[in-house]
C-alpha cells in the first residue's frame, strides 16, 4: 500500500512540474518572402536572357529558378533585415546607372590603352591591396562584383574582414579604389 501511495504521489508531482514548467517558445517559422522574391528575380532574368517562350524552355526556367531560390533565397534577402528591404532595393537601382557610367568610362580607357601606339609602355599590370570599411557580406559581394564588372580591374581576393586584392591593368585603373564606389555600396545597405 505504501508503494502505491509513493507511485501516486510521484505521478502528481511530475504532473504539477509539467504544469509549472515555462511554456515552450513558439517555433520560428522561416519566412517564404526571400524564396519568392529570389524566384521572381531569377525567373524574370531567365525570361529576358533566354528569349524563348515555348513550354519546354519556360518549364526548364521554372525548375532551375526554383532550385536556385531554394538554395540561395536568403543570400539576397536576409530575414533579419526585412524592414529596410524596399529602401535597399531603391538605393541599389539608383546605384546601377552610376555603375554603368563607370563601366563605360573604363571601357573607353581600356580601348585607349589597346589602340595607343605605345601600348606596351602604358599597360602596367599590378595588384592593388586595400582594406575596405564595409561590414556586411552582401556589401562585399556587391563591391567585389562592381570592381570586376569595371574593365581594367578584376577582384582577385576578398576576405570577410574586408581585405581586397584587385588586379589593375595600369595605375589609373586602380587609382580610385576603394573610393567613391565603396561609399556608394555602403549607402545601398545603410552601413
Amino acid at each position: 500500500m505504501v508503494d502505491r501511495e509513493k507511485k501516486y504521489s510521484h505521478r502528481i508531482h511530475s504532473q504539477t512540474e509539467r504544469d509549472q514548467s515555462p511554456p515552450k517558445p513558439p517555433r520560428n517559422k522561416k519566412s517564404r518572402i526571400p524564396f519568392i522574391l529570389t524566384f521572381i528575380v531569377a525567373f524574370a532574368t531567365w525570361i529576358v536572357l533566354s528569349g524563348r517562350f515555348d513550354l519546354f524552355h519556360l518549364t526548364l526556367g521554372i525548375i532551375s529558378c526554383l532550385i536556385v531560390a531554394s538554395f540561395s533565397g536568403d543570400l539576397m534577402l536576409s530575414a533579419s533585415r526585412k524592414k529596410g528591404l524596399p529602401l535597399q532595393w531603391l538605393r541599389f537601382i539608383q546605384y546601377l546607372p552610376w555603375l554603368l557610367y563607370q563601366v563605360f568610362l573604363a571601357n573607353i580607357h581600356v580601348m585607349y590603352l589597346v589602340f595607343h601606339p605605345k601600348m606596351m609602355d602604358l599597360i602596367d599590370p599590378r595588384i592593388i591591396r586595400f582594406k575596405s570599411r564595409l561590414n556586411r557580406e552582401m556589401s562585399h559581394l556587391i563591391f567585389a562584383n562592381s570592381i570586376t564588372l569595371t574593365p581594367g580591374t578584376i577582384t582577385v581576393f576578398v576576405s570577410i574582414y574586408g581585405d581586397y586584392a584587385v588586379h589593375a591593368i595600369d595605375q589609373k585603373s586602380g587609382q580610385s579604389l576603394p573610393g567613391e564606389m565603396e561609399k556608394r555600396v555602403s549607402r545601398i545597405l545603410g552601413e
